[in-house]
């Protein structure tokens, strides 16, 4: 089986080949950006398997799939937990979460010999995976929240929800009202719980509400600055990797 690694981070990549050679599974190729993912590909014989980070350090290793028509199995690897990964799975593709655990390694390798016998080619129409970025499936989102106030319960309706961030490893929901409330779950589990269309995740610690959103700002590092209704703090930045997704996603 031939395997190759698509990851901008070196360390990262080395990493990931080293876990790989537990499983007795050799990657001997390991690029680093679109165009010198591009060039190789125009000039070798497609892998049975590629591991891809989706953010690399010149674009998206979505561009690869535009430039060159790949016929390999995929497994995503990324920081983000994005909403539409899980969709993925219905192609036949999975994803890991960096930092990579060695339990998913070998379940997502296992799914891998399950679904693909050897020596079989797989066609991969990564445009329809592209529209599932902006189009996820049709689900059933959340479309309340239960918080405790006291000894008492309080539920809010995700339309009075502003933003929902992270700090000191707490996960807080912001009201139109002005008041914060500590929720028992992590961002990473609401990717697959609130509204893509309602809400979408600006950096690794904020969600923001698009009907909360008063005014955009230029930023440093071609970044945003997101001013919502109430939410009165300055920390409300779209991340530089994200702002293109940002920007598609207000339309």
């Amino acid at each position: 089986m031939q395997v190759i690694i698509i990851e901008d981070e070196k360390p990262s990549a080395r990493r990931l080949q080293r876990m790989l050679s537990n499983l007795d599974i050799e990657a001997e190729v390991m690029l680093h950006s679109v165009q010198e993912s591009i060039d190789w590909f125009q000039k070798n014989t497609h892998p049975d398997l590629i591991f891809l980070d989706i953010q690399l350090s010149d674009g998206l290793s979505f561009e690869i799939f535009e430039s060159i028509d790949i016929q390999s199995a995929v497994i995503f690897t990324t920081a983000y937990d994005e909403y539409a990964l899980q969709a993925f799975k219905l192609n036949s593709i999975d994803y890991l979460l960096k930092p990579i655990d060695d339990d998913d390694l070998a379940k997502a390798v296992s799914k891998f010999k399950e679904r693909f016998p050897k020596q079989k080619a797989v066609t991969l129409d990564f445009n329809d995976i592209k529209n599932l970025l902006v189009n996820p499936i049709d689900r059933e989102y959340k479309k309340r929240f239960s918080v405790k106030v006291g000894q008492h319960l309080k539920l809010i309706n995700v339309d009075e929800i502003e933003c929902v961030y992270s700090e000191n490893k707490g996960t807080y929901l912001y009201t139109s009202e002005g008041r914060n409330y500590l929720l028992d779950t992590t961002l990473e589990q609401l990717e697959n719980e609130l509204e893509p269309q309602t809400f979408f995740r600006i950096n690794r610690k904020f969600f923001v509400n698009i009907n909360a959103i008063k005014d955009m700002v230029s930023y440093t590092n071609s970044r945003l600055q997101i001013k919502l209704n109430t939410y009165n703090e300055d920390n409300v930045i779209v991340a530089r990797e994200r702002v293109k997704d940002f920007k598609e996603w207000l339309e």
